[in-house]
């Protein structure tokens, strides 16, 4: 049917008085009454076809039968427009094809929404009819971004002596952190694979083995609540190392979103990206994943507020609690209205209130001012340089509450006071993060990113006499990117050393025999010469979303799943018949 086909947006001037073969969906059609204008979109963009019935009544009737969405085959002449019928909107607005032959395809029913739109189109919509959707101009140049960013990842990362290996999808199920996805196994009944939450295991064991450069563009899966940057299948550029630093893997990582970005803006981006530790992070920013476009920090003040005969301050730091503040320089946009929003909003973060002062020209006003001692206002001024028209918003609580709540709600303002610039790319390394983090309900201890990574060389004795109030002093090598206040990867160096493992089992509250359960063969093969290693994870799902500007990781995805974990296009998940449960020896039991 189809010999040397011609791509629609690839038509060019070299072309002119050439036949070409095109195969496309209508994208648009005009009859001007003898002349009919098809405008036909494959993946590469738009040509304009014209039929003049005058020439060719045949082609001219079937042109006539045609409606949006048609599935086309075109054979014609490429001619240069006039000057005044150039479209300088297309790429190959200077052309247009006369065409001698049309051949309907496959007709199309009326989609349920329009196809040459990028404004909002209902998102449930827009997913059940993805191969519809995925045909608007938005969505296809969005695919091919991230097809082409792939393929600079590939290439950069080879170039830089990286193999790509790809490790197993079906793996064993160790319950650490999110939820598996289990898998039952027909062959070995009653037991269960698990879909990699990562490739971790095996990209340490791949050290082991002498690939001391590894990556993969690989799906991963977690079985947990999703959000606007989460799905339950997701895709990261994953990396592992031997002989390196914390240095090697963060100038390489450089390097290759150095790339990225030429790929898919076309344009550069400075290196080294500022760092920060993960104590400042959360002292100024209240999150170890700040966003640094724009000021707002925050400012811990319960040495001011330490007599406050404000009970709210005063009962907190008593229970052990904080007091944190987030100034905001507003001269007075921010009204009552917005405060009272603010207040219901912070709830969200399990904050009880929001105590505020306004601060204009050398007086206090409004809120908790009343409440302030003349020591008081006079160390909030010195210490939050507190000039000009400032209103200050209070936490108090327990720390993990405070920061949560005055990080959000920083964010919040950021946007309502349009205080971020959307054109920038603020790229943040976050270090030295704690090994370990303490959950006074559960009385154990977690890992902060997981169980493989190492502490720095100078802690490792500190984990003989942890405590919870030492806790956030033993500090890891691991290394989080933040892009606009997002994570886009975490890695760290891990431990190569089976006795220092074991004794991260040991505090993470595993015992020796849950260790060999779960983890023997990686212990084993530690034994037999493992190099001094680390890695890091990318999201590249996240990293596509925040260079073009998507609101979802869902727009950059091309099935992707609801926020119910729900594919509305295929209606998965969904049940299966008894006779494939009986074969895997399954139940299903109501709540």
């Amino acid at each position: 049917m189809f010999t040397e086909r011609s791509y629609c947006g690839e038509i060019n001037a070299s072309q002119a008085g050439k036949r070409v073969q095109l195969g496309g969906w209508v994208d648009k059609k005009r009859d001007l009454g003898g002349i009919i204008f098809i405008e036909l979109r494959d993946v590469s963009g738009i040509v304009q076809i014209v039929v003049d019935s005058s020439k060719s009544p045949e082609i001219a009737a079937v042109a006539e039968s045609i409606k949006n969405e048609y599935c086309l085959r075109i054979e014609g002449l490429v001619r240069k427009r006039s000057a005044e019928t150039v479209n300088p909107s297309l790429k190959t607005g200077t052309l247009e094809v006369e065409a001698d032959t049309i051949e309907i395809l496959n007709p199309s029913l009326t989609p349920p929404f329009p196809l040459d739109t990028r404004n909002s189109i209902n998102e449930e919509l827009r997913l059940e009819y993805r191969y519809l959707d995925l045909r608007r101009e938005e969505m296809r140049e969005t695919m091919i971004a991230r097809h082409r960013a792939t393929q600079e990842i590939r290439r950069y990362l080879s170039e830089q002596r990286f193999i790509e290996i790809e490790t197993p999808i079906l793996n064993k199920s160790t319950p650490e952190g999110a939820r598996d996805f289990l898998v039952p196994s027909r062959i070995n009944r009653g037991m269960f694979y698990a879909l990699p939450q990562s490739p971790q295991l095996f990209k340490q064991i791949l050290m082991v083995s002498g690939f001391d450069r590894y990556f993969q563009v690989v799906k991963c899966f977690r079985d947990e609540d999703l959000r606007n940057d989460r799905q339950p299948e997701f895709t990261q550029v994953d990396m592992e190392l031997s002989f390196v630093s914390c240095e090697t893997v963060i100038g390489i990582i450089e390097g290759l979103v150095q790339a990225i970005i030429r790929e898919t803006l076309g344009r550069d981006t400075a290196v080294p990206f500022p760092r920060m530790s993960y104590d400042e992070a959360m002292e100024r920013y209240g999150r170890d994943a700040p966003d640094t476009r724009f000021g707002l920090e925050l400012f811990t003040c319960g040495d001011i507020l330490k007599e406050s005969s404000f009970n709210v301050f005063s009962s907190a730091l008593a229970s052990g609690g904080i007091v944190k503040c987030l100034p905001v320089p507003d001269e007075g946009a921010i009204s009552r209205k917005m405060i009272d929003d603010y207040t219901e909003y912070i709830k969200t973060f399990r904050a009880m209130g929001l105590p505020y002062f306004r601060f204009r020209d050398g007086a206090f006003e409004g809120g908790i001012a009343k409440f302030l001692s003349d020591s008081e206002r006079a160390g909030l001024i010195e210490k939050l340089a507190l000039k000009g028209n400032v209103l200050v918003f209070f936490a108090s609580d327990r720390e993990g509450v405070v920061n949560d709540t005055l990080a959000n709600l920083r964010l919040k303002i950021g946007r309502d006071l349009n205080l971020i610039d959307e054109d920038k790319l603020n790229f943040l390394w976050v270090l030295d993060f704690p090994l370990l983090e303490y959950d006074e309900g559960e009385k154990r201890y977690y890992a902060k990113h997981h169980m493989f990574t190492a502490p720095l060389a100078g802690h490792v004795h500190l984990l003989d006499a942890i405590s919870p109030e030492s806790v956030h002093s033993i500090k890891a090598q691991a290394y989080d990117i933040v892009l606009n206040g997002v994570e886009i990867g975490g890695g760290s160096i891990r431990i190569h050393n089976t006795d220092i493992q074991k004794k991260m089992f040991g505090v993470l509250g595993i015992t020796e025999e849950e260790a060999k359960i779960k983890f023997s063969f990686l212990l084993e093969a530690l034994k037999y010469g493992a190099p001094p290693h680390g890695g890091i994870a990318l999201g590249l799902d996240r990293i596509m979303m925040l260079l073009l500007k998507r609101n979802s990781i869902r727009d950059v995805i091309p099935f992707p799943k609801t926020q119910r974990g729900q594919c509305m296009m295929s209606d998965a998940p969904s049940p299966v018949t008894p006779e494939q449960l009986r074969e895997l020896s399954i139940k299903v039991v109501d709540k």
